[in-house]
């Protein structure tokens, strides 16, 4: 049984056929997956980023619990490589996103991957209120999450595959 207290993870992934030059500047800009998720809604920078250790405020909405705000924090950020923020305290999370790119021959393999818990979320509520459904409200969620995070990988793949054939 998989349990929020257990870090649950999601992963998708894509090849993109345009060089990570390319796809880097999508992954730095923090509301680019605002276009593709049907949950995020934008953000904006507290800090000056995109930098190691920089902070911005999130914008959530979702059917059943509403809109909520998060703020976060970058906690890599390998040019052309990796982009990862934590939700929360950086210490005692309540999720992780990471975008990681690798050369693929011509063209990129982009990663996203989130990993939910342990600190409390929104998630928490419902599974205090039905502890006997735990590994179902979990599954539900990271299938959300996966489903977004697969249309903001694919929507990167068009705009970066547009971009390089407007190079070409």
């Amino acid at each position: 049984m998989v349990k929020y207290a257990d870090g649950p993870t999601a992963n998708v992934e894509v090849r993109i056929d345009a060089p990570p030059s390319v796809v880097w500047p999508l992954l730095c800009d923090i509301n680019a997956p605002a276009e593709f998720s049907q949950e995020f809604q934008g953000a904006d920078w507290v800090d000056d980023g995109p930098s190691l250790g920089a902070t911005f405020r999130g914008r959530n909405e979702h059917k059943v619990v509403g809109g909520w705000r998060s703020t976060c924090t970058v906690t890599a950020m390998d040019h052309e490589r990796s982009f990862e923020w934590i939700v929360g305290d950086v210490d005692y999370r309540a999720a992780r996103w990471r975008f990681d790119l690798e050369p693929d021959g011509d063209g990129s393999t982009l990663r996203f991957t989130a990993e939910i818990g342990p600190a409390p979320s929104g998630l928490s509520p419902a599974i205090e209120r039905m502890p006997d459904r735990e590994e179902d409200i979990v599954a539900k969620r990271m299938g959300e999450h996966s489903a977004n995070m697969r249309r903001t990988v694919e929507g990167y793949k068009q705009l970066a595959e547009a971009r390089q054939a407007g190079n070409s």
